[in-house]
This record gives C-alpha cells, structure tokens and sequence, in this order.
C-alpha cells in the first residue's frame, strides 16, 4: 500500500481511517485543518502522532505549544491533556491501541467512534 495514495480515501479533516493492524494497535491516517479538536487525554493509552506533510500545532496543558514538520514524530503519553491544530491542511499517520477512544472522555462535535474510523 502506498499511505500516501490512502489519503484520497480521506474525504473530512478530523476523521481518522484505519489503514491496518498490527497485533492490538491500528495504524490510522488523518487530515487536520483548522481549531476543532477539543482538549482530551487517554487515560490508559500512549498516542503516537507522524507528520507526512505540512505542519501541526500541538498544545500540551501547562506547557509551551510547538509545531511538528513533515517527518516529525510525538508521542503523547497516557493522562496528557493535549490537542492539535493545524493553519494549512496537515496530513498525519497515527498510531494508537484499538482501544483508544478518539477523543478520549470528550464528545465534540468531530468525536469517531471506532466504526466510523474502519470505515
């Protein structure tokens, strides 16, 4: 597969799609676009985010926002509150344990279920 070409498969921002498994964690895409992900954590999950193209805002709660470039990589840790954003359209690769919530706690208006992601 070429992830790259997965992306046309993306049609809204803040929607990831499950792209494969390995063992308990899917490999998910996902392209960012604006201010909508609201603060959240995982309470029990890492969530490792991958920068393919363009740039994203990150916030940390209680620590300085920095930028991830293409090619860049961050790993939020379980209990972090945290949330991205990006000005110009971002498309990122994420990996997280199948049962990480989107959003964790935290409905929204971009929150996907699990179903909506394997679509």
């Amino acid at each position: 597969m070429n992830v790259k070409d997965k992306f046309n498969e993306v049609s809204e921002y803040f929607s990831p799609k499950v792209i494969g498994e390995v063992n308990d964690v899917f490999v998910k895409i996902a392209k960012i676009k604006g201010e909508k992900v609201p603060w959240h954590n995982h309470q029990n999950e890492d969530e490792l985010f991958y920068v393919l193209e363009g740039s994203l805002l990150f916030e940390i709660e209680g620590e300085q926002s920095f930028t991830l470039n293409e090619g860049d990589m961050y790993i939020v840790k379980k209990g972090i509150n945290h949330r991205v954003s990006s000005v110009h359209e971002c498309k990122l690769m994420l990996i997280e344990n199948k049962t990480t919530a989107h959003t964790g706690k935290v409905k929204s208006e971009i929150t996907k279920d699990i179903s909506d992601q394997l679509k």
